[in-house]
């Protein structure tokens, strides 16, 4: 099986029921909202009632892919989860989103962990068993799934968030997933939670470095000795890992500079290529696996077939990877879109009073 043969069939995504404008949390914490809109670069937070959880989101996602996907549900033969927000030690999400989903028999079942960068090791796992052989032709799901919640009063208080993409990994209608990546890992605790804790710890200076190290290494592998800016050109839109877009705005600059590039040839990739690819990551909040997947969704709506997306995946620990996507025949259609404008047009806005019950809700429904 050649690698043409093997991508992105069918998306479909899902943010939760509720969100709340940084501006009230500012109002909450007291502070200058600026300190959130424009120093961090968030706008909304995407928030879980208590009775919604990880498998509403991981699975209706789910069900949105295979919706649109052309297959029948006999020809699946994986399912592949990555998230950090797992709801049993041993038993995988996958297993609760395929008994949501009714799907059982000779299928591969499995959840990936590795902080933020869960949901590319899924899709690359996916992709690489169809060209391998070894799936005889049969196709994936590949779902990237998160909450992201912080303690009250964090600093990661304004970034959290909540989505789920998923993909149906087969013949490449949307996108072609490159075989070529380049990966750079080093171990570190930037970013962990403990078992039985209930939020991450964060070293957030130190997270910072290790993301924009990530990125340098990443894109300096990309370019395999060519000109960095001619290789940022063919791309048509440049998609990153977005905790915050601050943050990625952070190591895309730091990129530019390594490479030598001005301070114009900066601004002009950033804003061309690489800051319109986050406008649903401001809706969501940072969603950890499922963050990099939505920009690129986004990122992949309306290109014409061969033109090309690349993908900058890191996770605390720390893992990152680049990797490329060449948009198929049904890209221009972009089908999933309706899957955000549908659910941030019908989620309740929560204000700063609501905010307090609801942390007051979950804190009870988790104990």
């Amino acid at each position: 099986m050649t690698s043409t043969e093997t991508g992105i069939a069918s998306i479909g995504l899902h943010l939760p029921p509720l969100a709340m404008p940084v501006e009230e949390l500012a109002s909450l914490r007291g502070v200058d909202p600026d300190k959130y809109l424009v120093g961090l670069g968030c706008s909304e937070i995407s928030l879980c009632p208590p009775e919604f959880g990880i498998v509403d989101l991981a699975s209706e996602a789910a069900r949105r892919a295979l919706s649109r996907w052309d297959g029948d549900l006999e020809d699946l033969g994986m399912i592949a989860v990555g998230t950090e927000t797992a709801v049993d030690m041993s038993r995988p999400l996958s297993a609760f989103v395929a008994e949501e989903l009714g799907l059982a028999g000779p299928i591969r079942s499995y959840e990936v962990k590795h902080a933020c960068y869960g949901g590319t090791l899924a899709l690359r796992q996916a992709c690489e068993w169809r060209m391998s052989g070894a799936a005889r032709d049969k196709a994936a799901l590949v779902v990237a799934a998160d909450i992201a919640l912080y303690e009250q009063g964090d600093p990661g208080e304004p970034t959290q968030g909540a989505g789920a993409v998923a993909f149906v990994v087969d013949r490449p209608e949307i996108a072609t997933v490159g075989i070529d990546s380049h990966a750079w890992s080093e171990p570190a605790f930037d970013f962990y939670r403990p078992v039985g804790e209930s939020y991450p710890r964060v070293d957030g200076k130190l997270s910072l470095e290790c993301y924009k190290k990530a990125a340098v290494e990443c894109f300096n592998a990309l370019a395999e000795g060519r000109d960095p800016a001619e290789v940022m050109e063919r791309f048509s839109a440049i998609c990153f890992h977005v905790p915050f877009p601050k943050m990625v705005r952070k190591a895309f600059h730091l990129v530019g500079e390594v490479a030598g590039w001005s301070a114009e040839k900066i601004q002009q990739l950033y804003s061309e290529k690489v800051e319109p690819s986050m406008l649903w990551n401001r809706l969501s909040g940072n969603s950890y696996t499922a963050s990099l997947w939505i920009a690129v969704a986004q990122a992949l709506q309306g290109l014409k077939a061969g033109e090309q997306v690349a993908a900058f995946s890191y996770g605390s620990g720390f893992g990152s990877e680049i990797l490329s996507l060449e948009a198929g025949p049904r890209a221009r259609e972009a089908a999933w879109s309706q899957d955000i404008e549908r659910d941030v047009a019908r989620r309740t806005r929560v204000d700063a009073s609501g905010y307090d019950l609801l942390r007051g809700a979950v804190r009870s429904a988790a104990a």
